[in-house]
């Protein structure tokens, strides 16, 4: 897998373009009236991670290189998107090519900036997306469950098992009854991966508030909504956060305290990320660099080390590993084999959150 990508999608106005540039310190143009952004902005982040810099400086490594998520701000969706309204046939191409989606709801009254419902509800705004992505996976599982028809029709044993699936899948669609935590549904979307099935895609919502206004209520009406989809919300100024983008990092910190914001929205939308994903954090070092890689939680040692590099993968010969945890305490990979916390790992071995690894490959 390269780079996590994350689309951040929602209503016109609802504060998508002031979050990513929030996220991605990209600057990107905001304006007060819909469709600003047509074609998607894109912005590449590291992902803050603070074992990094602790595995680097105790192995002596100069040249470290977090794991990377790029953040895609995705034209405005209207009513009727699912017929092509709006930008709604290029919304809904670019959503399906995302890893995972921040759904941003506004939840702030601006008379300057206008609502193209006409005032703040944020749970119709948020069914309202939903509908749409529901209404246009239908019309694609109807396409999907034809071909799947006549293929099972053959007699193919996979083709059949497929089509039963996929008639699940739109059961549940029709329905509006998926739940993200749900096994069965996340077997259907390891089984479906890259067939563009929206209501598949893990999902956070970006719940955006104003600046000095209570948002109790609306986060408590959106968690309600959320819960039963097992979706997690993030309250989140984007106004205030995409200010704090601007700053130095200094001024930053201070302001937060200011602010009484203990942590700002890029962790916490992309741990949130990494968490309805599934993924995890290894570590590499080789030649006086340290990197992080992303994985997915069940990646084998095979699949991690064909993520650094496609010859680690075809001569893989073996993996040397050291738990995070007993790689602070040894600092090096040389004292870990004396003490007994280096493990020589094969093909199979299921690489764990935090572990430092040197993979040894045939040239």
């Amino acid at each position: 897998m390269s780079s996590l990508e994350i689309g951040i999608v929602g209503l016109p106005n609802a504060g998508k373009t002031t979050l990513f540039n929030a996220l991605s310190r990209a600057g990107a143009p905001v304006a007060s009236f819909p469709f600003t952004t047509v074609e998607p902005n894109v912005g590449v982040v590291s992902v803050p991670d603070p074992r990094l810099e602790k595995v680097a400086d105790l192995a002596g490594c100069e040249r470290r290189y977090p794991a990377s998520v790029r953040f895609v701000d995705i034209a405005g969706l209207v009513e009727g998107a699912s017929r092509g309204e709006g930008l709604g046939n290029r919304f809904l191409a670019r959503i399906r090519e995302v890893d995972a989606v921040v759904h941003v709801v506004r939840a702030f009254d601006a008379p300057d900036i206008s609502h193209v419902a006409g005032n703040v509800d944020p749970v119709r705004d948020a069914d309202l997306v939903d509908n749409e992505i529901r209404l246009a996976d239908l019309e694609h599982l109807l396409r999907l469950i034809e071909k799947a028809k006549r293929d099972a029709k053959r007699g193919d044993k996979d083709s059949t098992e497929r089509l039963n699936d996929l008639l699940a899948l739109e059961k549940l669609v029709e329905e509006g009854t998926i739940d993200h935590r749900d096994p069965s549904v996340r077997r259907l979307a390891d089984n479906f991966r890259g067939e563009g099935i929206l209501s598949l895609k893990p999902t956070i919502i970006g719940l955006n508030t104003g600046e000095n206004q209570d948002a109790a209520q609306f986060v408590e009406r959106m968690e309600r909504w959320a819960a039963p989809r097992g979706i997690p919300v993030i309250p989140v100024c984007a106004k205030i956060e995409a200010e704090l983008a601007e700053l130095s990092p200094e001024e930053a910190l201070e302001f937060e305290r200011e602010l009484g914001i203990e942590e700002e929205s890029l962790a916490r939308v992309i741990r949130a990320g990494y968490d309805i994903l599934g993924l995890i954090t290894f570590f590499s070092i080789d030649s006086g660099e340290c990197r992080a890689w992303s994985v997915r939680r069940g990646t084998t040692a095979l699949k991690a080390a064909g993520k650094i590099h496609t010859d680690f993968e075809k001569g893989f010969i073996k993996a040397e590993v050291v738990h995070y945890e007993d790689f602070l305490r040894c600092g090096n990979f040389h004292r870990a084999r004396d003490t007994g916390c280096l493990l020589i790992e094969g093909k199979e071995y299921l690489v764990q959150d935090g572990d430092v690894i040197h993979f040894k490959f045939s040239k």
